[in-house]
Formats: structure tokens, sequence, C-alpha cells
């Protein structure tokens, strides 16, 4: 049967080979870039709703922040079990229902009056929702359809969320600031479920579901059976990396990851502006700018992964992200001038460029299970995310600013620098877990 399969594939050979025909691989890639593009559209929310909500519902904004801390937490522990139920169930499956359920949790939002809601709807649903959008799904769409160009790959599709928060961002603080926050809501909602079509008709778990090499193999690879029991092979998963450094390495920069982005500039970012007078819809478009630039970014270091040694390219950006944080309190202000631009771009370019070299040396240290890894590290990274945004609104509550929110978050990327750089390279001949 094999011998047959191989037989059959070996005739397509030219819908196979990079540099022919064009492969199947990249449809597959570009549907997921789509998919993760209306995922995003609710994490471009969080900022543009503090005051809001807290001016009507007169919530502290630590109150809001937390809401926002269980979204940020949840979309990163959902992301190992997601990508362990992709290996049960399918891609598609799972990504469907996920969908649906930020569809639901960010419709629902439009009729809550108390903040026990905000925590179920934009906490609870929409975190669980996301957290099986997250980039684990990107890495699971990577390994299975890719053996050549994965850096880039993963650069491109990590790069969708930002996508996703150019496209929103901006419509997003227009409807908020001249309709209210609600139609806004809904709009996430709409987005999210226009998206299922897509991952229904066009989205396939595996090249051998449709008789099809990965890109870039020399040898047709069977799709493997369901895997049974993914709760326990994700915590099985996890106890075995844990028995070795650069999982805790890997998990604690880019836990600093998450705290300096997600949870700091994106969730307080757009209030912060605010205070010192910037109007909403001028600091959302600073965001939006992010989005462009994260782009490039995080494609760029897509191809640079695949060329240099990943920890001394996460060493450099997380310096480079550090020393930026420190200038910001002295940037902001009531308009937009240079230098603030010139920390947008700057930041933008660095925002989540971290994800490709830190996908390839999980990949490098963990093999088979590198997906399922890689989904324990970015819950590390959103529960640093969660914790700064709880931290950031409770903070300013207490000292009536951002400022040493900044300056703790520069000095936490300076250490994520260092640490960084005591990743070892795995020997060739190493097991992948030991």
């Amino acid at each position: 049967m094999t011998e047959t399969i191989q037989a059959a594939t070996s005739a397509e050979d030219p819908q196979n080979r990079p540099g022919r025909r064009i492969h199947r691989a990249w449809f597959v890639a570009a549907v997921t870039f789509v998919t993760i593009i209306g995922a995003a559209a609710f994490r471009s929310l969080p900022g543009l709703l503090i005051d809001p909500l807290h001016e009507e519902f007169d919530w502290s904004r630590g109150t809001i922040g937390a809401a926002v801390s269980v979204n940020l937490a949840l979309y990163g522990l959902t992301a190992p079990f997601a990508a362990a139920l992709m290996d049960r169930f399918g891609i598609r499956k799972v990504v469907a229902v996920a969908l649906s359920v930020i569809a639901l949790g960010s419709g629902a939002t439009y009729w809550m009056t108390a903040a026990w809601q905000l925590m179920l709807c934009w906490g609870l649903l929409v975190g669980l929702g996301s957290g099986s959008m997250a980039l684990a799904f990107a890495a699971t769409v990577t390994n299975r359809w890719f053996t050549e160009r994965r850096g880039l790959v993963t650069g491109i599709l990590t790069a969708a969320s930002a996508s996703g928060q150019l496209i929103f961002l901006p419509l997003l603080s227009w409807i908020v600031a001249e309709h209210d926050w609600r139609p806004a809501a809904v709009t996430v909602a709409l987005a999210a479920l226009a998206v299922v079509p897509f991952v229904w008709l066009l989205l396939r778990d595996h090249p051998a579901d449709v008789g099809l090499k990965p890109y870039g193999a020399t040898e047709f690879v069977p799709k493997p059976p369901p895997a049974t029991g993914a709760a326990r092979r994700a915590v099985k998963v996890l106890l075995d990396a844990a028995r070795t450094g650069p999982f805790w390495l890997l998990a604690g920069t880019f836990a600093i990851c998450g705290a300096s982005t997600n949870g700091l500039i994106q969730t307080h970012f757009v209030p912060a502006a605010h205070d010192h007078h910037m109007p909403v819809q001028a600091a959302a478009s600073l965001l939006a700018v992010i989005g462009v630039f994260d782009v490039v970014g995080t494609i760029a270091s897509g191809w640079f992964t695949d060329r240099y040694e990943a920890r001394r390219l996460l060493a450099v950006y997380y310096a480079l992200r550090g020393i930026s944080l420190l200038f910001l309190p002295m940037l902001l202000a009531p308009s937009v001038r240079p230098p603030m631009v010139f920390f947008i771009v700057f930041y933008g370019l660095d925002w989540v460029a971290t994800v490709p070299p830190t996908v390839a040396l999980c990949r490098e240290h963990y093999g088979e299970d590198s997906a399922i890894v890689f989904g324990w590290v970015l819950a590390s990274h959103q529960v640093g995310a969660a914790l700064v945004a709880f931290a950031g609104g409770v903070a300013r509550d207490a000292f009536g600013s951002y400022d040493v929110v900044w300056y703790a978050s520069g000095a936490l990327c300076a250490a994520a620098a260092l640490m960084a750089l005591v990743i070892r390279r795995r020997p060739a001949t190493a097991p992948a877990l030991a």
C-alpha cells in the first residue's frame, strides 16, 4: 500500500518539489493566514475598551485588566491541548469550533452589565477560543506541510496576527469613538464567523489527504493515525520537556515576550497615551502601524532564522526591545511626534520577531513533539502577558501613571536577552527529550 502511494505521488513530483508549480502547502498556509487574521480581531479590542467600560460601569482598571488577564492566560494554557486535539480530531474541526466559540463570547458581551459577565465572555469563552487559534496552530500547519522554508512560513503565519490588528484596529477604534463599544464587539463576532466557511472548505489536515508530499520533502509521508488521549499526551510532553533546561529558558524568555507585548503595549498603550491627552483614535492608529511593521519584522525574522543561530537572534531582539521601552515614558505626548513614530516602527519590527527562532529552538530540541512543546512555551508567554495586563491596571490605579511598568518591562527584556544566550545547542545525536 505504501509503495503504491509513493509511486502515485512520484508522478506528481512537479507539485511536490520546490521551484515548479505552486505546491498545495502554500494554499493551506494562505487559508491559515486568513484564519488567524479573523481570530486576531478580538485581540485588537481590549485596549480600546478599558476607558469606555470604566466610564460606563465604573469598574476599576484593575478589574478590567483582570478580565484581560484571564483571556490572555487561557489563550496560552489552551494552546498545548489544542495542538494535541488537532492531532486527535484534525486541524479543520478544532479551528472551526474555536472560531465559533470566539464569536459567541464576543457577541455575548453586547448584553453584559456586570463584571463577572465580562470575565465569562471576554475572559473564559474568548480565551478558550483564541487559545485554540494560537501560534501552536501555525506551528502544527508548518510542521505537517513543510520540510523546507519552515522559518519563513512560521514568520508569515505569525505575522497574520499583526495583519489582523492592522485591519481591525482603525475600524474598531472608529466604531468605539462614533458608535460605542457594543457595535465593535458585534463586529468582532461577525469577523470570526465569516472565516469558518473558509476553514471548513479549504483547510486540509495533512498533505497525505490530497496525495502529496510535504513541501520540500523527498519522500511521501503517510498521515499518522489519530492520536488518542490528547490531554494526557499534552501533559506527558510537558513533564518530559520540563526535565530539560532549554524548556525553562524558552518558557522564561517567552513569558517576558508576552509581558512586553500583549500584556503591556497591546493592552495599556492606548489608555496610557490617552492619559497624556492623545486622542484614542490616534493611539489606536499607532498600534495599527505596529501591526504593519510587525509583518515585515516577523517575516524577516523567519528568513534570518533559516540562516542564523536562533538563540543569538533572540538575544538581540530582547535587548533592543528592552532599550526601546526605557525611552517610551519620555515620548508620550498629546500629539504624535517623530520620536514616537520611530519607537512605533522599531517596536513593530521587534514585536513577534521572537516567534520564528523560538519555534526553531523547540523543533531543534524536541523534534516531533515540538508543536506541543511550543504550545506550553506559548502558555508561558500568555501567563506573562496576563500578569502584566493585570499589574499594569493596578499600577495605573495606584500611581496614576504607567511609568513604573515601562521601566520594569525594559529590565525584564534585558534579563530575557541573557537567558537566550544561555540556551545550549542540541547535539545532533542527542535524543529529542532527555
